[in-house]
């Protein structure tokens, strides 16, 4: 694009979707806004494919001013999350036509993709946490949609935690944005050197690292995600979890101390925090009984992954340039195919006149690629690993790495093994509207050709190294295999409700039957009684988790206000006594 162009387009990118949510506010246009809501992201993908990085524009007349532009990294960003926000749109668009709220739908579907286009665009932290918290609060009109009892719990746990996360971000900007050369006007790329020299800079790590980490997939500040995923519609459902779960990550690239200092303790807490989010969701997730809930848990479980190239970066600046082109790789790949499998949840319910086995070779792809059997999958593990072991001054306890990642990515083959095993009692439930399937056919497509577009954006992958390592990337996809075999002949899954920390107590009973069972000595009489513990602990789980969930609603209705109000105090007050 030319200079003019550029900057043009760099306008029409989050101010198209924002100019067509500003005009649903014209009740005589809102029948017109609906049919051009799935075309908003067009602008900001034609951006990502021929734009420039460098061009930024200004935005004086902005409260205090306001930059935005894109850099390498940020454009890969820009052009996935705009790919899906479209594919998902196309998706959903057949869907929701004759839904008797999607005027409603429109207006909350382009003020979310507002927020997310702008904070990939934004350059200065006053626009990028606007944008964020649009993003995040937006959302919630999308998990609501359809009104149903489990919607709207979803759509109470994720408020609670977006009002959390939102909050831990503000603490952490206001905190760090004090100590740039412009407080007033402070600029994202200042952000990582002021933190790691700021007399409190483990408390903006710990803000800034847990409230990204909401939309992240932390583990204790997951479970609003399977709630989410499942509750919402599909295509919201493929944003979440293709788009704006990566929001979380960029937050993370663009705000942490990366390569600034040696954060050696920090980088071992987020690479631990990691490793359990990436077993921890593999071991729930198998266990769910929908396909979207094991999608869910299996996002938990790959950004555990790239978690972890993250707590290495931390630890080890030497190895930034590698680990950057190891989680922009990363993440390209992992939000298109699962956004695509998420697509493909709808699809498969529906009767179609296609071949089906054209149709399971679709579905089969993005699961493929997420296992490391496709271009995408393989250059992604192949690079992530190959950056974690070229540091010269690589902790000891960082040996073992690889191989607790190759165990990881063995969790990866079960998850979608039960995921296309579930989909396989689906499928053909439902008449479906045509377009459904061009959004997902779209994405698909994407899944296998996106990665070959990386040098587009001057990222030359290192295909010989990555078919060198095919031999290494065989051996968890045969595992994850014959544990999915074994796991469908001989197991069942534990009761595991979805989206909770506390439940993980609740199987106990039944590990200890299975275990009696093994050593035949349990007989009819102590199988009730542990049949009726097992009862127990989950109808008191479901108890205290309505208690919980009428008082949080409560709280948030009547008080969020004041408890906002009271945070910027305290940061007022802790600020001048700084000064």
């Amino acid at each position: 694009m030319s200079g003019i162009v550029g900057l043009v387009a760099l306008l029409l990118a989050p101010g198209v979707p924002l100019a067509l949510a500003v005009l649903w506010s014209f009740p005589r246009l809102r029948r017109h806004i609906g049919p051009l809501a799935p075309w908003a992201a067009v602008p900001a993908l034609l951006l990502a494919l021929f734009g420039q990085p460098g061009a930024t524009v200004e935005l004086a007349w902005l409260l205090f001013g306001a930059q935005i532009g894109m850099t390498g990294t940020t454009q890969v960003f820009l052009f996935f999350t705009a790919l899906i926000w479209f594919a998902a749109g196309i998706h959903g668009r057949g869907h929701l036509s004759k839904d008797d709220h999607c005027e409603r739908f429109c207006v909350f579907w382009l003020l979310t993709l507002t927020g997310n286009i702008g904070l990939i665009l934004a350059l200065d932290v006053a626009l990028f946490y606007t944008s964020f918290a649009l993003m995040s609060f937006a959302a919630y009109g999308l998990i609501v949609h359809d009104g149903s009892r489990a919607a709207l719990r979803a759509g109470r746990v994720y408020l609670v935690l977006a009002v959390l996360g939102e909050s831990l971000i503000l603490i952490g900007l206001i905190l760090a944005a004090r100590l740039t050369d412009a407080p007033l006007v402070p600029m994202l790329a200042d952000l990582p050197r002021a933190i790691a020299v700021a007399p409190e800079r483990d408390l903006i790590i710990a803000s800034l690292w847990l409230g990204f980490g909401v939309k992240a997939g932390l583990p204790l500040l997951h479970f609003s995600l399977p709630l989410a995923y499942a509750a919402a519609p599909v295509p919201v459902a493929a944003a979440l979890a293709g788009a704006m779960i990566k929001a979380g990550l960029l937050g993370w690239l663009v705000t942490l101390p990366l390569g600034q200092a040696g954060l050696q303790d920090w980088g071992t807490i987020v690479i631990a925090a990691g490793l359990v989010a990436a077993f921890g969701g593999a071991l729930i997730g198998v266990n769910q009984t929908r396909p979207r809930l094991v999608l869910a848990y299996s996002s938990i479980s790959q950004m555990g992954m790239v978690s972890v190239a993250i707590g290495a970066w931390l630890s080890v600046p030497e190895l930034g340039p590698l680990l950057a082109v190891a989680i922009t790789v990363f993440a390209l790949h992992h939000a298109l195919a699962k956004a695509a499998l998420f697509l493909g949840t709808e699809v498969v319910r529906h009767r179609t006149r296609r071949p089906v086995t054209w149709l399971w070779i679709g579905l089969g792809i993005p699961a493929l690629g997420l296992v490391g059997l496709m271009p995408s999958g393989l250059l992604t593990k192949t690079t992530l690993k190959a950056a974690l072991t070229a540091g010269s001054t690589m902790p000891e306890m960082w040996s073992s790495l690889p191989l607790l990642l190759g165990l990881a990515a063995t969790g990866t083959t079960a998850l979608m093994a039960r995921h296309l095993w579930l989909l396989r009692l689906e499928a053909g439930r439902d008449d479906a509207p045509p377009a459904a399937w061009h959004g997902w056919a779209l994405i698909t497509a994407a899944t296998v050709l996106g990665v070959f577009m990386l040098p587009l954006w001057g990222i030359r992958p290192d295909w010989m190294g990555a078919l060198a390592g095919l031999p290494n990337a065989l051996w968890p996809v045969a595992a994850g295999l014959v544990l999915a075999v074994l796991a469908w002949r001989w197991l069942r899954p534990w009761p595991i409700p979805p989206a909770d920390v506390l439940v993980l107590l609740t199987p106990l009973p039944g590990l200890v039957l299975r275990a009696g069972q093994a050593l035949g000595v349990t007989g009819p009489a102590i199988q009730r009684v542990l049949r009726h513990l097992q009862a127990l602990a989950l109808d008191r789980y479901r108890r205290a988790d309505h208690r919980v969930g009428r008082a949080t609603v409560h709280l948030w209705r009547r008080d969020a206000p004041l408890l906002f109000v009271l945070i910027l105090a305290l940061l007022a007050i802790y600020g001048l006594s700084i000064v």
